[in-house]
């Protein structure tokens, strides 16, 4: 969307330190590798992080094409510049441009968290809604203040249906995305311990969450998973719909296929596990709300495919290696290990790596998955990293085997491992477990 000065200056309250012409509509940059000579009137937007400053660039934007930019350090003023724009934060004025956008098109607003979980669900819902109404999503990891603007502002003028992932590092988080994407509905997958470290328990994390509905239009809807917890954190007055996987009936899963009855309504998704099937019940109650026919919701589940390093299946060297290791902590990771080790057919491997910021129970956590894994039989565990070997100690399971490093670990596969096992892929995304799949690959 492009903007005039008139409409900047109102929306982010900047003052004009230097101008020689700001005639035009304007389109936002925040990075200047995406600005040239043929860019059409842009300015550039400096952000600043930990590790880096876009204030560093300024010359360098204007040197690409920028006609001006926004500063907020009053002394940065370079004259070859068409205008500056001062403002106290850069990364507010970002936010209020992107709030603009928002209320200007004026879609309804869906808003996503919890602890796992949400990026499939975003997907899974917008790929229900698309099969009828024009919808635009946030792109892979665009969950926090960046990805949120970057999603409004690549908003088609069409757009119906927003569907924005938020994530969560620290309280107050989500609370100031709310304040700008301004949600109709609000959804929280789950309430578990990722991020434990950080929040320091799970009612911290609970109320991290909840502030999911904290800027909830009042004649709005959540939606979640019914638990105590949830139940007892969330503060939000307008409609409420809590749903468990015991309200579905007839479950039936198999290798790429989930079936169940809700609502008296018969659906299909082209992926296994109870948790998937938790987090399509969210999706037809969002759906349902949004004004989605019975025949669209049970073709856009049905439609569903997993985003990469979701269950991506890679076939070679005559085994399956099925990778789920785009995230991982104790809640997703027994939840995929039941699916696994329930629907897949002999012979099987577990490889298993670090699960991140859990904390001063870390090892615990770690522990209760290798305790989890022996009720199992017949399964072989592997295991990469310094806390995953607790996994591997803390199993009975008589094929068990810890690896200092991922090639060691790829030798083993490619060795010994018998022709047909498929193997699972869990951890946290550090580990970048799918590089052992291609070292597998070339050995």
């Amino acid at each position: 969307m492009k903007f005039n000065i008139d409409e900047i200056i109102e929306v982010t309250g900047a003052k004009i330190l230097h101008k020689t012409n700001t005639e035009g509509t304007f389109e936002i940059s925040t990075d200047t590798r995406k600005i040239n000579k043929n860019s059409d009137n842009i300015i550039y937007l400096p952000l600043r992080g930990e590790n880096f400053d876009g204030h560093n660039f300024i010359d360098k934007a204007l040197e690409n094409g920028a006609l001006g930019y926004f500063t907020q350090e009053k002394y940065k003023i370079n004259k070859d510049a068409n205008f500056v724009l001062y403002v106290k934060n850069t990364l507010i004025a970002y936010l209020e441009l992107a709030k603009y956008i928002r209320e200007k098109i004026n879609p309804k607003v869906v808003a996503i968290t919890g602890s796992s979980g949400k990026t499939t669900t975003k997907e899974m819902l917008s790929s229900v809604l698309e099969t009828a109404f024009k919808t635009h999503k946030s792109k892979l990891n665009h969950n926090n203040e960046i990805g949120l603007c970057e999603t409004m502002f690549s908003m088609p003028l069409d757009t119906e249906i927003l569907v924005i992932e938020m994530g969560m590092r620290n309280l107050g988080e989500i609370q100031l995305l709310t304040r700008y994407a301004i949600p109709d509905a609000g959804i929280i997958t789950n309430i578990g311990s990722a991020h434990v470290e950080r929040l320091g328990n799970l009612k911290n994390i609970a109320v991290a969450k909840c502030e999911i509905a904290s800027n909830l239009k009042p004649d709005g809807i959540f939606i979640g998973q019914d638990s105590d917890i949830l139940k007892e954190n969330l503060k939000y007055q307008g409609k409420q719909v809590l749903t468990k996987l015991s309200d579905c009936s007839d479950i039936k899963i198999e290798i790429g296929k989930s079936e169940f009855t809700y609502g008296k309504t018969r659906y299909t998704l082209s992926i296994e596990g109870e948790h998937n099937i938790e987090n399509a019940m969210l999706v037809i109650e969002a759906a349902k709300w949004a004004g989605v026919s019975t025949e669209n919701i049970q073709k856009g589940l049905l439609n569903y495919k997993p985003i990469e390093k979701r269950w991506e299946i890679t076939k070679t060297g005559g085994l399956t290696f099925i990778n789920d290791s785009y995230n991982a902590n104790p809640e997703s990771m027994t939840a995929v290990l039941k699916t696994f080790l329930t629907v897949y057919k002999e012979p099987l491997c577990v490889l298993l790596g670090d699960m991140g910021e859990l904390g001063k129970d870390e090892i615990a956590y770690h522990k209760k998955i290798g305790e989890f894994l022996s009720s199992y039989k017949d399964v072989t565990l592997l295991t990469v990293g310094e806390l995953a070997k607790f996994i591997s100690r803390a199993s009975t399971l008589h094929k068990t085997k810890h690896f200092n490093t991922k090639e060691e670990c790829a030798k083993f596969i490619k060795n010994d491992l018998e022709a047909g096992t498929t193997i699972l892929l869990k951890a946290s995304r550090i580990m970048k477990f799918e590089e052992i799949i291609e070292m597998v690959k070339n050995l």
